[in-house]
Order: structure tokens, then C-alpha cells, then sequence
């Protein structure tokens, strides 16, 4: 069942309307004017709303407008005359979902509000999964060493800046890279991420830099790499202390250039892409080992961003432990465990070496294991690994 407006001078359309989709049980509300009906629509979350294009008062394209200054996702299908066929075409330019012409046919309208529906539908499944999304990149700390770190992505991301992220394996390097582009002028272009220690050494240019139809035994056909895929984007470069030494190479080019060459091509190809790369590893040390390239390493470095480990930040467990529990809990269709005190003292006396994903992993441990609440003693018997003193 829909909540429906109708918004229309004519009685006789109105109560039509109303009782066509009351039969089909849709709430329906009626409005004899525009005034009337943004009044109405400002007071209540409508589903569709069926709105005459000629009325005295106030036209159906100015109601359009106030109604979508209300709400961009509001549904509206225009009802138009014989001799308003051009209005409603513009009605549609404005942001209408649909417009019928009068004599009004019943299936024609059904089929439209049902479209409409479904459309209305999507636009808030969509809504539900952005927040979501965003709720897995939110930034949990209030420390000082974390809020460093934000303040760094603030001032940096809006530039093009190439930027070095390092820190222990499990920090949230990755989501210091998700933040510099979802906050950059860049967001609405690809970010596209490349774990340089996950691919061999021999697919890792492939991978980067794409291959044509027969560059090698398995390139049956032509491949974009991930610089192409990431053109206009931010292009995160994972664990690239990793990467080998003919790759690096490329890479270098890749940067100085702004061009890039498939494998099994004499052919350049301009991409335009911010580079973010993250590691684990101290390169001025792989630098001196002949394991990375210098010139690289100040190509990367523009900015240097430091992810402190969790041991650095115990401040931050008791907000980590309420993020985490209403996402952990939220994914198991679980009610909120309560966690207590001691528990968050035992938490905070926990040696972390593998940061915040292995925090992650106690906590989902322990809101699976314990009953409503999740006490000190729990934190002893479940949190522990073997051999961890």
C-alpha cells in the first residue's frame, strides 16, 4: 500500500483518482490546489504524488519545483490536458517521474504509479546501502594520535597530492586512502585499489598497467590495467614496498609522464590519476637494501601520513567497542550486547599487534560467544589467543 496526493482543481478527477486507488487500497489524499497540496506534502511523507499541470492558482510546474525543494526524491506524475502535452514534456526535463494525459486511462495509470513505486523503492534500498557504506568508513577515534590523522586527510585530500600512508599491518591504512578520495574533488570518479604483496611479480605489471590480445601465453584478449580503470580516480597502491623492481620502474614513469603502456604495446596512454600507496615497511631501510627505488620513494612521499597502532591510542577502545558492536550485532540481526567496565579495562590491557582488524575479530568473538553482556571475565576466557601472555 502507497501513500498517495492527488493534487487537482478538478472534483470530479479527484474523487475519480480516490476511488480507483483506494480500490487498488493505496492511501490517498486529495488537495484542490497547489498551496494546498505543498502544505500537505511538507506535512506528510507521500510515496507518489499525482499533480494537474493547469490549475488557477498555482501551476503544476511551480508545484514541481516547491515539492522537489521539499524532497529530491519525491515521485511525481504529472496529469496533463490535451493542450499541455508541452508542459509536461517540460515537467519530465524538471524531474517529473511520468506524465498522463486526460482522459485518464486506468491501466496506463497503475502501471505508472507501480513503475514509480519501484523506482521509490530502489532510491531507498540505494539510501540504506550509502549509509551503510559509510558506516564501515567511519574513522572511530577521539585520540590525539587519531586525530592528527584527520586533520591531515582535511588539508590533503581536497589537493592532488600523491601521498605515502604507513603504519602496522591491521592500522586502516586502506581506510585512510578510502577518505582522501571520497573527500576529494575526485569522488565521483573510480577509486581502485591494487595489493601489490597478493599479485606474483610476473602479473604485477599486467595488472597495473593492462596487456594486449597475445602479450603472453594467457592474454587471449585485450586487458585494461588498473591505471586505465582508475583514470580521473584515485589509484591506491597497496603494501608497495612489495612491488618488484621492473614494475616500480614503470610505475615511476607512469608518474613523471602521466602515461602508461600495456604489455605487448609500442603504444602510450595518457591516464590521469591520483596515486595513494600505503606500506608496512620502513623504504628508507628497503632503499638502502637496494629492495626500492629512491626516486620513487620521493615521487610516493609528497605527503607522509603515519596510522598510529591501536597501542597508541587505548583511549580510543571504549568508542571502538560501541562502533563495533552495534556493526557486528547489526550484521547478525543481534540485539546491542552490553559492555561492561571491566571489560573495556581488559580490552584496554590487551596487547594488539594486529591492531584494529584483530580488535575487530575479539569483538566479534566475544558478541558471538557471550549472552546479553560481555563482562571482564569474558574478556579473559574468549579475547586471549593461544600463547598470548
Amino acid at each position: 500500500m502507497a501513500k498517495i496526493l492527488v493534487i487537482d482543481d478538478e472534483r470530479s478527477i479527484r474523487t475519480t483518482l480516490q476511488e480507483i486507488l483506494q480500490y487498488e487500497s493505496h492511501e490517498v489524499d486529495l488537495a484542490e490546489g497547489g498551496p494546498t497540496g505543498i502544505e500537505m506534502f511538507a506535512q506528510k511523507k507521500y510515496d507518489i504524488v499525482l499533480c494537474d499541470i493547469k490549475m488557477p492558482e498555482m501551476d503544476g510546474l511551480e508545484v514541481l519545483e516547491k515539492i522537489f525543494a521539499l524532497s529530491t526524491d519525491a515521485q511525481v506524475i504529472m496529469i496533463s490536458g490535451h493542450g499541455n502535452v508541452e508542459n509536461a514534456v517540460q515537467a519530465i526535463k524538471l524531474g517529473a517521474y511520468d506524465f498522463i494525459q486526460k482522459p485518464l486511462d486506468l491501466n496506463r495509470l497503475l502501471i505508472t504509479i507501480r513503475n514509480a513505486l519501484d523506482k521509490s523503492s530502489l532510491i531507498t534500498e540505494t539510501t540504506v546501502l550509502k549509509k551503510k557504506v559509510s558506516k564501515t568508513l567511519e574513522m572511530v577515534g577521539e585520540s590525539p594520535a587519531i586525530l592528527q590523522v584527520k586533520e591531515m586527510i582535511e588539508k590533503v585530500a581536497p589537493t592532488d597530492a600523491r601521498v605515502l600512508i604507513t603504519g602496522d599491518n591491521g592500522t586502516g591504512k586502506e581506510l585512510v586512502a578510502r577518505w582522501l578520495h571520497e573527500k576529494s574533488e575526485r569522488s565521483s570518479h573510480p577509486f581502485v585499489e591494487v595489493n601489490c604483496a597478493a599479485i606474483p611479480s610476473e602479473l604485477i605489471e599486467s595488472e597495473l598497467f593492462g596487456h594486449e590480445k597475445g602479450a603472453f601465453t594467457s592474454a587471449i584478449k585485450q586487458r585494461k590495467g588498473k591505471f586505465e580503470q582508475a583514470d580521473g580516480g584515485t589509484l591506491f597502491l597497496d603494501e608497495i614496498g612489495d612491488m618488484s623492481l621492473s614494475a616500480q620502474a614503470k610505475v615511476l614513469r607512469a608518474l613523471q609522464e602521466h602515461k602508461i603502456t600495456r604489455v605487448g604495446s609500442d603504444s602510450d596512454i595518457t591516464v590521469n590519476v591520483r596515486i595513494v600507496a600505503a606500506t608496512n615497511k620502513n623504504l628508507k631501510d628497503e632503499i638502502d637494501r637496494n629492495q626500492f627505488r629512491e626516486d620513487l620513494y620521493h615521487r610516493l612521499s609528497v605527503i607522509l601520513i603515519r596510522v598510529p597502532s591501536l597501542n597508541e591510542r587505548i583511549e580510543d577502545i571504549p568508542l571502538l567497542c560501541q562502533y563495533f558492536n552495534e556493526i557486528i550485532c547489526s550484521e547478525y540481526g543481534m540485539q546491542l550486547k552490553t559492555i561492561t567496565s571491566d571489560a573495556v579495562a581488559a580490552l584496554q590491557g590487551i596487547n594488539w599487534t594486529g591492531n584494529i582488524r584483530e580488535f575487530r575479530n575479539v569483538l566479534e568473538r566475544l558478541i558471538i560467544l557471550c549472552d546479553k553482556e560481555i563482562t571482564g571475565k569474558d574478556v579473559q576466557l574468549f579475547a586471549q589467543p593461544i600463547g598470548r601472555k
